[in-house]
C-alpha cells in the first residue's frame, strides 16, 4: 500500500501527528501478530512497521520469545501483568525498564505478561539504564494530596506514576513539550471526558486540561518529551 507521493512509510504509520492529541481505549483494540510467534501488539503509535518510533501494549503467551534485538533508540517498558524476562532476570508486574541506545537483549515469558512498550524515543546522550521495581519504591508526596513515584528525568523529560485519591483535582496546567498518559487503575477525568484503565492520552505541546478523579486512581505520566 502506498500513498499519492509513493511513500509506504507514511502508509504504514500511525498517530505520528504530534500536535494533535490522541485518546485510546486500549481495552478496544484487536491484538495483532508479531513476527514472533505467541507474541501479539496492540500499535498506539507508529512511524513504520517494524522499525522506527512505536508505542505498543505487547502481550507474550506463556512460553513466548523474542529473538535476540538491539535498541538503535532505545526502549522503555513498564510491565502490566504476568512475569517479563530475558538473560538479566525475571521481572513482574510494576517493574519499570529503561534499556539504552546501542543495548540487547532476548526476552521471553514462561508464564506469560502484558506490557507498555515505547521504542526508539530516547535522546542520544540519555544513556542510563534504569531498573524500578515499582511495587517496593518509596512514593514521595506530590501536589496536594498526590503521591509521586520518580522513574526518570532527563533533559525536561520526566517519567513517574502519580496515586490520585479520591475526589482530588489538579488546578488546570500546560503542557510544555507534551505530555503521555497511560491509567493504570481507577479512572481519570477531565473537561473533554472519561478515561478508564487501559486508556492511552497524548496531549500536544502547550495544551491545557484539569484533571480529576472520582474514585482513586493510579496512573503512568510522561512530560516534556514531546516536539514543541
Amino acid at each position: 500500500m502506498r500513498t499519492n507521493n509513493g511513500s509506504a512509510r507514511t502508509a504504514l504509520s500511525l498517530n505520528m501527528q504530534f500536535d494533535q492529541r490522541v485518546v485510546i481505549d486500549t481495552h478496544t483494540r484487536p491484538w495483532q501478530p508479531s513476527p514472533m510467534p505467541g507474541v501479539w501488539r496492540k500499535p498506539l503509535a507508529r512511524e513504520e512497521a517494524e522499525r522506527g518510533h512505536a508505542t505498543s501494549i505487547v502481550r507474550y503467551d506463556p512460553g513466548a520469545s523474542f529473538a535476540r534485538h538491539q535498541h538503535p533508540q532505545g526502549e522503555e517498558i513498564l510491565v502490566l501483568e504476568g512475569i517479563f524476562s530475558d538473560e538479566h532476570g525475571d521481572f513482574g508486574a510494576g517493574t519499570y525498564f529503561r534499556n539504552p541506545p546501542g543495548s540487547a537483549h532476548a526476552p521471553f515469558s514462561k508464564q506469560g505478561c502484558k506490557l507498555l512498550v515505547k521504542l526508539h524515543q530516547f535522546r542520544d546522550d540519555d544513556l542510563q539504564q534504569v531498573r524500578i521495581d515499582t511495587r517496593n519504591t518509596a512514593w514521595h508526596a506530590g501536589i496536594d494530596s498526590l503521591q509521586v513515584l520518580p522513574l526518570h528525568e532527563f533533559d525536561g523529560e520526566q517519567v513517574a506514576l502519580v496515586k490520585w485519591p479520591a475526589r482530588e483535582r489538579f488546578q488546570g496546567h500546560r503542557h510544555v513539550n507534551g505530555e503521555e498518559i497511560f491509567v493504570l487503575s481507577g479512572e481519570l477525568l477531565d473537561e473533554h471526558g472519561r478515561y478508564p484503565a487501559g486508556t492511552w492520552l497524548r496531549s500536544p505541546h502547550l495544551s491545557e486540561h484539569q484533571p480529576y478523579v472520582e474514585t482513586d486512581t493510579l496512573i503512568w505520566v510522561k512530560t516534556g518529551h514531546l516536539p514543541g
